[in-house]
């Protein structure tokens, strides 16, 4: 005799700890199941159970890690990404109503409309977090403090040091579909966040473009200081006469 109680708790966990794995692929963007096993607790069997699930359904794919050093014999490990599905599961903030009003905006007003309209959209995300990211002096603070706000907003956001700058990841983009066809939300987005760091920054990657994140680039010289020191070069002896 079946007992539908234990068995439908069961069925809740299972999809609690797949919501687990697929929240973790979001936020790392790339993954082995080794390391997803090891940050949440859970058995590599387990683990791979559920990553071949997700599979199956087409929330995620896989290709091969990059090898380091001299190769060895086996097979490459494996990385696990979520497909543009697997992102959906997390919910997206337009959908095809957006694109079309977009669409309009751009038939009636322009390329000038829309860029409007993307300006309006993103100040209307960092303004309630400007003062807390303006008011740290230090860039790599700075950066974090941004992606701390991004979170906040639903884009799962990380910095990470790489030589002399920061790299800001946003691991999930709740208006991927629509930047996918006007990229003027990305090209402002990036401007808002040169405008808040204090520098200049460079986009490398994105979500809309297929990437596994939004990636960008910030260096640890704000804008001001490097301009302090151009003129402290362009002007010989401290700028006294010769």
């Amino acid at each position: 005799m079946t007992v539908p109680g234990p068995v439908g708790a069961g069925q809740q966990v299972d999809g609690r700890t797949r919501h687990g794995v697929a929240r973790l692929l979001l936020e790392r963007g790339e993954v082995t199941a080794a390391a997803i096993a090891e940050a949440l607790g859970l058995s590599p069997t387990a683990v791979r159970r559920h990553l071949d699930a997700l599979v199956a359904d087409g929330e995620a794919y896989t290709r091969d890690a990059p090898r380091r050093g001299q190769r060895g014999r086996g097979r490459p490990a494996k990385l696990f990404l979520l497909t543009e599905s697997g992102r959906a599961r997390f919910g997206h903030a337009y959908d095809d109503l957006a694109i079309s009003a977009l669409r309009f905006l751009a038939e009636s007003g322009g390329e000038q409309a829309v860029r409007a309209f993307a300006e309006r959209r993103v100040a209307t995300l960092v303004d309630p977090h400007r003062e807390a990211v303006t008011a740290i002096a230090d860039p790599a603070a700075r950066a974090e403090a941004l992606a701390t706000a991004l979170t906040r907003e639903g884009y799962a956001a990380s910095t990470r040091s790489v030589g002399i700058g920061e790299q800001l990841c946003q691991h999930h983009c709740p208006v991927a579909h629509v930047a996918a066809e006007f990229p003027q939300l990305c090209e402002v987005e990036t401007a808002v966040f040169a405008d808040l760091l204090g520098t200049h920054v460079q986009r490398l990657a994105t979500i809309a473009n297929g990437d596994a994140a939004c990636t960008t680039h910030v260096p640890h010289v704000p804008d001001q200081q490097r301009a302090r020191r151009t003129t402290a070069r362009e002007v010989p002896d401290g700028g006294k006469s010769l």
